[in-house]
């Protein structure tokens, strides 16, 4: 377990990794578990090529210079050996400074040893909260500590929750400068079977037991200490993730006054037996059959996932209407044979994803896009269409609120989406194993590049609902009320 000592300032800022030299020494002392500069440097150097040759987003946020002295900085604070937990955190770091949404070291990717050894600690702080502003505030209290939803928890062992927040953020994966999204990655929901923050926190600051400083909704402080929960603890009590692994649907739609409530809360079918596409026709036919006026579509838990969008657009749509304003861009031809041992993927078929790509300038190959265009199926939902939308959104539902904000097919209520309308890297993946530490690290090989000048964040609403600790002290869904309103 890493000194809770360390949290002043484990890593130094902007684009530098190099660890203090406090962090060092406590890594770098004797242990079996320590890795060797060697299998660092190694390690640091496959993901160099790799990203180089294959991301297409790699200088998107960053010039050439800019990557160069990230990894010269990685490079420096390997010279001596670090436990797997500092490299982990280094590595993290590395990437979350690309600011790519899809590029870090995907806990779900990691061997299972890796995983044990990082992510499974007895070490989770015992309430669900949001990330509002540097505020820390409590959403619910499932292990019944007695610290109320809409508490601040103003701070942890002593040290600021403003602080703690400073910490993680350079870790959290998102795209461009859309620090929305990596707060909201660093808010524990349940919405994942790993929270970010837990994998984080536990690296930095993890104990067994804490000392929070919290204000009650009244205003009233105290001192709460409180016992940390463990991974089946934390999965226990997880409320809105959903794995999508067997028949049975996962979306529901339900009825309030004359609206419908289509809630999705997960877009990633991959392994689900489900027929989703049958399932969601079946609720638009039975709206437009029941001449229900109003439809809510609710994806504020979502990330993304599959194309989900498409399928519901072609439904809501009156006329052929182009997907995406984008060029999808690819930077090889075909795959470098010295990184094929590392690149592991579901589809070998992405060896080859740009023969036959038209070359843009020096660094891009254009995919085609014959499918970039979604073609009205079916009859078509008529009523008012509102698509709840919030930081979460980052992927695949990103696209989608960037579609309904491009065509106005629906109205987008809540809070501005993660992802970013400079466009995002996804679609096509390896997952890249680095040889000497075993850590894996997700590369996304399609670059989705708008045709015209776009601002650096994500899709803004059309009514704008912002969270609040009074309404969560409340109870209060405003957002929904909004919608419904």
């Amino acid at each position: 377990m890493i000194p809770s000592t360390l949290t002043r300032r484990t890593l130094v800022g902007g684009t530098g990794l190099a660890l203090t030299a406090f962090a060092l020494r406590a890594h770098a002392a004797a242990g079996p578990d320590r890795l060797s500069p060697a299998a660092m440097q190694g390690d640091l150097a496959v993901l160099r090529r790799a990203y180089e040759a294959l991301h297409p987003g790699l200088y998107r946020y960053n010039t050439p210079a800019q990557i160069a002295s990230l990894f010269a900085a990685a490079e420096a604070a390997t010279r001596s050996p670090l436990t797997l937990r500092a490299f982990y955190l280094l590595l993290s770091r590395c990437l979350g400074a690309i600011r790519c949404g899809h590029s870090y070291a995907n806990f779900y990717n990691q061997r299972p040893s890796v995983a044990a050894a990082l992510f499974e600690a007895p070490d989770r702080l015992p309430v669900d909260f949001l990330w509002l502003g540097e505020a820390m505030v409590v959403t619910a209290d499932p292990y019944a500590t007695g610290i109320v939803p809409g508490s601040r928890i103003l701070s942890i062992d002593g040290r600021p929750a403003a602080a703690v927040l400073a910490a993680l953020m350079p870790l959290a994966r998102a795209d461009g400068h859309n620090d929305a999204k990596r707060r909201r990655l660093l808010s524990v929901q349940g919405d994942d079977r790993y929270e970010s923050f837990d994998i984080y926190f536990s690296q930095l600051f993890g104990r067994t037991a804490y000392r929070l400083t919290v204000e009650d909704p009244a205003g009233r402080r105290r001192t709460a200490l409180v016992r940390a929960v463990t991974l089946a603890q934390r999965q226990g009590s997880a409320h809105a993730g959903v794995e999508a692994t067997g028949a049975a649907p996962i979306w529901t739609i339900t009825r309030q006054g004359d609206a419908a409530i289509l809630s999705m809360p997960n877009w990633g079918l991959y392994d689900s037996q489900w027929d989703w596409r049958g399932w969601l026709d079946a609720a638009i036919d039975r709206l437009i059959a029941e001449r229900v006026p109003r439809l809510i579509v609710d994806l504020r838990a979502n990330e993304g996932g599959l194309d989900c969008g498409d399928v519901l657009a072609q439904r809501l749509i009156a006329r052929e209407t182009l997907a995406e304003d984008v060029d999808r861009l690819v930077r090889y031809r075909t795959l470098p044979a010295d990184l094929r041992p590392y690149c592991d993927t579901w589809d070998r078929s992405f060896d080859r994803l740009g023969e036959g790509a038209a070359q843009v300038g020096a660094r891009f190959f254009r995919l085609d896009r014959s499918d970039a265009r979604i073609a009205p199926r079916g009859q078509r939902y008529a009523g008012n269409v509102r698509v709840l939308i919030g930081p979460q959104n980052s992927s695949a539902t990103f696209q989608f609120a960037d579609f309904v904000r491009r065509t106005g097919i629906a109205t987008l209520v809540g809070e501005t989406t993660g992802g970013n309308r400079r466009g995002i890297n996804g679609g096509c993946f390896y997952f890249l194993r680095l040889p000497g530490t075993g850590l894996e690290a997700d590369l996304p090989l399609v670059g989705r590049f708008p045709t015209r000048p776009q601002p650096d964040l994500g899709v803004e609403p059309d009514i704008a609902v912002p969270v609040t600790p009074a309404d969560i002290a409340r109870g209060v869904d405003r957002t929904m009320e909004r919608a419904l309103a």
